[in-house]
């Protein structure tokens, strides 16, 4: 108790008393906002590591066969070595910008069977909306048996504002590869599908699209969140030295 007045006489002095309702608002809004803040930051080592650990494996030598059983955790972002047939019949459209120069247009995905008789799909890469046309790209529809080098990926999850996948259109906005497979008029395809990492004969498709980077705006929402966070001190602070009646009653007295 002693303690308590002690303490409540040095903020008087201070030209400072909590006031009660200010405080119960005050409280619970800067304690959220601070965490809300560290929650960022956590958020932001987080995605850096990801990164980071996808640049890592992207970088690693060539896999000349993925182990079985695939294992997502450890096989996403390796680049592997495949060799089999396209299956051009069957490709399908994805809208997509370039990495390259960000131009909008399509991803190539079409399905690739298989020496061992397995199919995978295969993401060729890019190419402009005039060019969705399979006949104006007839040098990169390559017919037989070939190797060819790509990066394991798995679906993304899918976010709120992505549209549903339109298979009347053969137009997919996102990589779902069991609806992609009923599609084509294939019984299964792999756990995962490869982005090629060359351009096809042709210049098209344009391979190499594969993104390790994902949108990482933490530490700018970090940073608003502590702002706010400081800023409801100070109105809380300032509140109660230039507003609060019986502050002012107890000064001139």
């Amino acid at each position: 108790m002693d303690r308590l007045t002690a303490c409540g006489g040095a903020m008087t002095l201070l030209g400072f008393r909590p006031a009660l309702w200010p405080t119960l608002i005050a409280l619970p809004a800067v304690a959220l906002t601070f965490g809300l803040g560290v929650w960022q930051v956590q958020r932001l080592a987080w995605k850096e590591g990801l990164i980071a650990e996808r640049t890592a494996r992207i970088a690693l030598p060539v896999l000349e066969a993925l182990p079985s059983p695939f294992d997502p955790e450890v096989h996403s972002f390796r680049r592997a070595r495949f060799s089999g047939v396209f299956l051009h019949g069957k490709e399908m459209y994805r809208p997509a910008r370039s990495r390259r120069a960000g131009e909008i247009g399509l991803h190539i995905v079409t399905p690739f069977r298989l020496g061992d008789g397995g199919t995978i799909l295969v993401n060729r890469g890019w190419v402009p909306g005039l060019r969705r046309n399979p006949e104006t790209r007839r040098d990169g529809q390559i017919a037989g048996t070939v190797t060819l080098v790509g990066v394991v990926r798995t679906p993304a999850p899918v976010g709120y504002f992505v549209p549903d996948n339109d298979p009347a259109k053969n137009t997919w906005f996102r990589i779902d590869l069991q609806q992609m497979a009923k599609h084509a008029g294939i019984d299964a395809v792999r756990p995962y599908y490869a982005d090629l990492v060359a351009d096809a004969p042709g210049g098209w498709p344009r391979g190499g699209q594969t993104r390790v980077s994902v949108r990482n705006a933490h530490l700018e929402y970090a940073i608003t969140w502590f702002s706010l966070c400081l800023i409801g001190i100070v109105v809380y602070i300032l509140w109660h030295r230039r507003f609060r009646p019986a502050d002012r009653t107890a000064a001139a007295r």
